[in-house]
């Protein structure tokens, strides 16, 4: 089995072309068959929600929700940072479908023993 990999994303659509690197990373890594998990904190708690993460980053750019739909295809995940999403009063039952609420713990239960290669946007 490949390495685990996990994308950390604090920026929302204030910031798309970062969005759409950190998608861009994080399917890369997902459709190489590497047990993918992005965290979302801050404004990127927003993404995980349905109908939010829409829009093209940037000429080029491949449209966000083609992203979104491609890293759920390859079985990637996202853990929502739940002190983020409730400061925002975002909606629960508004989460997309592979999302769930969780903080550090969590992440790094997922983690587990074997480590796993990072990256930060």
């Amino acid at each position: 089995m490949a390495g685990k990999a996990v994308i950390s994303l604090t920026t929302g659509l204030e910031d798309p072309e970062r969005v759409a690197i950190a998608f861009l990373v994080a399917v890369g890594a997902a459709e190489q068959g590497r047990p993918t998990l992005m965290f979302l904190t801050k404004e990127a708690t927003r993404l995980a929600t349905q109908g939010v993460a829409v829009g093209v980053a940037c000429e080029g750019c491949p449209p966000l929700a083609d992203l979104v739909a491609r890293y759920e295809a390859a079985g990637g995940t996202f853990l929502v940072c739940p002190i983020c999403f409730d400061a925002r009063k975002l909606d629960k039952d508004t989460l997309i479908k592979n999302a769930e609420l969780g903080g550090t713990v969590p992440m790094w239960q997922w983690i587990g023993d074997e480590g796993a290669t990072t990256f930060s946007y």
